[in-house]
């Protein structure tokens, strides 16, 4: 496993202090180019209120989502290389930081190591938040496999006798970011997130992602989509933006409340 590198924040530097501890969400993503395209504003957004932000990403995608340096002839170890610089630059990008297991795609299967790595890294951070793929997607099984190991994860991270270094972790919510063909992988927006105030910082992270170029319009569009949808549902009175852009959400688990909003 190794560690990318996550720029400083004011938040995290008074923690150290002594100062409340800052907010901490963790992404668990399939491939290197996912936590870009689905939730890239969130963790844009997160990021710039001087929240922690750390990304599991648990393959390159260097066999199902890098078509184009395969055709240009390009070798494993070499792909494996470029989908990295990417990711990382992405993530930097965002503000965020990305850690890379390595565990091969196409297909993404689930080991006791990695279990143990995925625990691991929730103790470590202790997420508030935690983002990941939703139950479905008929045309990659590689993001409901991360789906179930980022849930399992959660799940034995909470365990007192599971084994592993760090204090167990609460019961942090979750959110499933939208899947490539939402209405093909059972997919419905019951969050939408305004983005807007992030979208060109979110956009000069996809244009990090080279190797996915044919994406990035896809998802400008999508945003855009989004956006109109969070505006109609908001209301004339919140004062959004004309053009909003917006990131779409769904929650596995009941949301905690003490009064209806």
């Amino acid at each position: 496993m190794t560690h990318g590198n996550a720029p400083a924040s004011p938040a995290l530097d008074g923690a150290r202090a002594g100062g409340p501890p800052s907010r901490s969400t963790l992404v668990v993503t399939a491939h290197a180019g996912d936590f870009v395209w689905r939730a890239g504003g969130a963790i844009a957004l997160a990021a710039a209120r001087g929240e922690k932000v750390t990304i599991a990403c648990l393959t390159f995608g260097e066999r199902g989502e890098s078509a184009k340096a395969w055709r240009e002839g390009k070798q494993l170890d070499e792909i494996k290389a470029i989908r990295r610089d990417e990711a990382e630059r992405a993530a930097a990008t965002l503000g965020a930081e990305v850690r890379f297991y390595d565990a091969g795609d196409y297909p993404l299967v689930a080991t006791a190591e990695l279990a143990d790595q995925l625990v691991a890294v929730y103790r470590e951070t202790q997420p508030d938040v935690v983002l990941t793929h939703p139950t479905e997607d008929p045309y990659n099984g590689d993001h409901p496999a991360a789906n179930r190991m980022a849930l399992e994860a959660r799940v034995l991270a909470q365990a007192i006798g599971y084994p592993g270094e760090g204090e167990i972790i609460g019961a942090p919510p979750v959110f499933y970011f939208e899947p490539h063909q939402p209405e093909m992988s059972g997919f419905k927006p019951e969050v939408l997130l305004d983005i807007t105030e992030v979208w060109d910082t979110k956009r000069k992270a996809m244009e990090c992602l080279g190797a996915q170029q044919h994406l990035w319009d896809y998802y400008t569009d999508l945003a855009v989509r989004r956006g109109v949808q969070l505006k109609r549902n908001a209301g004339p009175n919140l004062g959004l933006a004309h053009r909003t852009m917006a990131e779409a959400y769904m929650r596995p688990y009941p949301q905690i409340a003490k009064e209806l909003a």
